[in-house]
């Protein structure tokens, strides 16, 4: 189904003539959203995405629930065939946290889908800390994959064979699934024994709800590239993450005290096959990801909006906007993923 999805997506475009337009690294676009709903391959219930793309129309902001969004809602999508980013948020949280690193990927060429996890997000945590949380979000991820190629508003502008993955906190670890790492629970319960007082990760002392025993990870050999954000990955072992073999672009902050560092983000740059590009911010904690606050949101979330002293949290997104541009411009290259496929082989 996934492949007949991206065949049609073609097919349209053969007729039309295809023009493929590259990764800007400076903006060249201005930024529109789509919202689009799909159903749940958990259990068929609706789930929700936003689509951040290029646009030829002129740019407005927009108020989406708690943000202002730099973007305007369903405006022209700019002609060519751009590649696909699917941003995966954390525990209980939200993608438009990320907002402005969405929009900015968007001004430069790239279709950001941005998933809200059902059970697992800012308003609904009945998952959370189940297996079917676990494995699937990943999944979730997949299901808007293919509901982006079948959108008939999107799937015109959208490669399906340039597809790379942001992960940040717990939306790491559903990356790392999705490109072939799988989990061992045992590697959970072992930290939780180290570190119980580790509140995030050990509330249940390292145990899983187990409430579905039908479900195992799933990778999607569509996803060509990660970008991983204070990764929650301390399930993985070196043997576990064997199966990894794409471009990773890896970032934390020293001053994480929600995500341990040493267990989880650090770990991973030494475990994975191929080395990732590691970027560890002097100072940051955990929720430097998240996009700048106005004043508003400083006074109503202070402890997500307030940084250390002499953390530039504006000046810290700026260049890890440039940063992911230029990773996935050049990670989901067509030459690059030819070479990739021809070394697999």
């Amino acid at each position: 189904m996934m492949r007949l999805c991206a065949v049609l997506v073609l097919s349209l475009l053969d007729g039309l003539g295809s023009v493929h337009a590259a990764p800007a690294s400076t903006s060249h676009w201005n930024a529109g959203f789509h919202r689009m709903s799909f159903l749940d391959p958990l259990d068929a219930q609706p789930m929700k995405a936003i689509a951040f793309y290029p646009s030829s129309a002129h740019e407005r902001s927009t108020q989406v629930g708690a943000y202002r969004i730099a973007a305007t809602e369903d405006s022209k999508v700019a002609i060519g065939r751009f590649p696909m980013l699917m941003l995966s948020h954390g525990n209980t949280g939200t993608p438009l946290a990320l907002h402005d690193l969405a929009t900015s990927l968007a001004r430069k060429g790239f279709v950001v889908v941005a998933v809200l996890h059902p059970g697992d997000n800012y308003k609904d945590h009945s998952r959370l800390g189940t297996l079917s949380n676990l494995y699937g979000r990943p999944i979730q991820i997949s299901e808007a994959i293919t509901a982006t190629l079948g959108d008939p508003m999107l799937s015109p502008a959208v490669n399906g064979d340039q597809v790379g993955i942001i992960g940040y906190s717990a939306g790491g670890e559903t990356a790392l699934i999705l490109a072939g790492a799988k989990p061992d629970l045992g590697r959970l319960r072992h930290y939780c024994q180290q570190r119980p007082q580790d509140r995030d990760a050990c509330s249940a002392k390292g145990e899983l709800i187990v409430d579905r025993d039908d479900l195992q990870p799933q990778a999607d050999p569509r996803i060509h590239a990660l970008m991983l954000m204070a990764p929650l990955s301390l399930m993985f072992g070196r043997h576990t993450l064997a199966d990894v073999h794409v471009p990773v672009l890896l970032y934390s902050g020293d001053g994480d005290n929600l995500v341990a560092l040493d267990k989880n983000a650090a770990a991973l740059a030494r475990k994975l096959p191929q080395p990732p590009d590691f970027k560890l911010l002097a100072g940051a904690g955990h929720f430097i990801f998240m996009a700048p606050c106005d004043n508003d949101q400083r006074a109503r979330m202070p402890a997500l909006c307030t940084d250390a002293a002499g953390v530039d949290r504006e000046g810290i997104h700026r260049n890890l906007i440039e940063e992911a541009g230029r990773f996935f411009s050049h990670a989901l290259a067509p030459q690059t993923q030819a070479g990739m496929q021809a070394v697999d082989q």
